[in-house]
């Protein structure tokens, strides 16, 4: 018992493998591999119409991959395969819950659906009221609820019974900006309480929140994967390091360039533009020696690369193109 045990734990919840998908002649999805561990947040990062969806839909079981294979907790997953699909809870990209139902009621609504039953029901709705913050609005009919409230109902409809693969596609798409960071927050503690959660967006900075691993998608492949320090070095990995002030900075540009870190170093007139490999740690050892050089720093800016960056790179284009 102990080494099935071990073996559950170390096993990747979502093994997806060669994944294709054609709709004619159209490939939306071409030859898309990857997993996902136990407390991981895997992102799926691209711009609308990437394949993002399309890759979902046959995680979850909605439709049948044309190659390829999907595997949820060491079971095979296919539109048929009823046991694989009791283990994800997915949440849609469109709303699933009944407008004039309040959200306790849709919550025990579809905690049936999922086989929960009294006090074990009850419990689960309660747990999961507080997690998406309508406690306080249990009681009112959906209907009456904002956009980032149906939302986060929306993704507690999908946690109800403790899924073991949480698959969330773009759950933040059209809410305001305070319901936005309540979803993200929400979907931060599932990842620390050890659920594997799949996340689909378009948004730069939800997949730099909240992702421990990213893949890069753009015309239905996989163009990068990676943490988001390992995507950054595809750019080169170097940082641009501002200094204002005034003083000699002819001077000082020219000690600056002598630094290892420092790749080049720009002097338009209201201070020095530096690109620098790891900006972070040069940065001492940079405005000492401007300082040295006669320069007087009054400010200091570091801008590090992001994912933006990298798709350009990538791809040639930017990521809400």
């Amino acid at each position: 018992m102990l080494v099935e045990v071990v073996q559950t734990q170390t096993r990747d919840v979502l093994d997806v493998s060669g994944l294709v998908r054609r709709y004619g002649e159209l490939t939306a999805v071409d030859g898309v591999s990857f997993h996902i561990r136990s407390g991981e947040t895997y992102g799926l990062l691209g711009p609308n119409g990437a394949g993002k969806t399309t890759i979902i839909s046959m995680v979850a079981g909605l439709i049948p991959a044309h190659g390829g294979t999907v595997r949820v907790a060491g079971r095979a997953m296919t539109p048929s395969k009823t046991e694989a699909k009791r283990i994800i809870g997915l949440v849609p990209q469109e709303l699933a819950i009944y407008p004039d139902l309040t959200a306790r009621e849709n919550l025990k609504f579809f905690g049936r659906l999922q086989g929960l039953r009294g006090r074990e029901l009850t419990r689960r709705t309660n747990e999961v009221l507080e997690l998406i913050g309508l406690n306080d609005r249990a009681g009112d009919l959906t209907k009456k609820y904002s956009g980032g409230m149906k939302r986060r109902l929306n993704i507690g409809i999908g946690l109800l019974h403790r899924p073991t693969l949480l698959i969330l596609d773009e759950p933040t798409v059209g809410v305001d900006p305070q319901s936005r960071n309540a979803i993200l927050e929400s979907v931060e503690r599932l990842s620390v309480e050890g659920m594997a959660v799949l996340y689909t967006t378009h948004y730069m900075e939800e997949a730099e929140r909240l992702c421990d691993r990213i893949a890069i998608i753009d015309e239905g492949r996989v163009q990068a994967e990676g943490t988001r320090d390992e995507l950054i070095t595809l750019t080169g990995g170097v940082d641009r390091i501002n200094l204002r002030g005034g003083g000699s900075m002819s001077r000082a540009a020219e000690a600056l360039r002598g630094l290892p870190a420092v790749q080049h170093v720009d002097n338009d007139g209201a201070g020095l533009i530096l690109t620098v490999s790891d900006g972070p740690t040069a940065l001492a050892g940079i405005v000492t020696g401007a300082g040295h050089a006669g320069m007087s720093v009054t400010s200091v800016e570091i801008v590090r690369p992001d994912l933006e960056s990298v798709f350009l790179h990538l791809t040639g284009k930017a990521l809400r193109d």
